[in-house]
């Protein structure tokens, strides 16, 4: 039985691209959300055309040689603005921060989280999220 008891199932599109943090499908289907998890922006692009989740947990990637943006998120969340309601938790690298502040300048963010990750931080974000 999951921890959380929502008036209807929920949904969590986690985006592992590079990883490097523990595996947190356990703690997600233990609070009860149904999971797609995808490797690349491409296939989250997909997973958002089939279904909109409540969730999307990711990770942001600081690359300078992008030519019209500076990280794999700009895309994405550009597409969420669309459902404004969705949740998006990411994780990033300390020496990041000072772009992704760039980046949650201009989209809404729901929780950051350095690395290295804290699955205790993951779960209190995600109670949060589903309140």
């Amino acid at each position: 039985m999951p921890d959380l008891m929502p008036d209807r199932p929920r949904s969590l599109l986690a985006i592992v691209e590079l990883g490097g943090y523990p595996n947190l499908t356990p703690l997600y289907r233990r609070l009860g959300f149904e999971l797609e998890v995808v490797n690349s922006q491409r296939k989250a692009q997909a997973a958002l055309k089939r279904r909109v989740p409540d969730v999307v947990v990711a990770e942001y990637n600081f690359q300078s040689d992008f030519r019209d943006r500076t990280s794999n998120l700009e895309t994405l969340m550009a597409r969420l603005q669309r459902n404004p309601e969705v949740k998006v938790i990411c994780f990033y690298q300390p020496e990041h921060g000072h772009k992704l502040a760039v980046l949650t300048g201009r989209f809404p963010v729901f929780e950051a989280i350095p690395f290295p990750v804290d699955p205790g931080r993951v779960e209190a974000a995600l109670r949060r999220a589903l309140n």
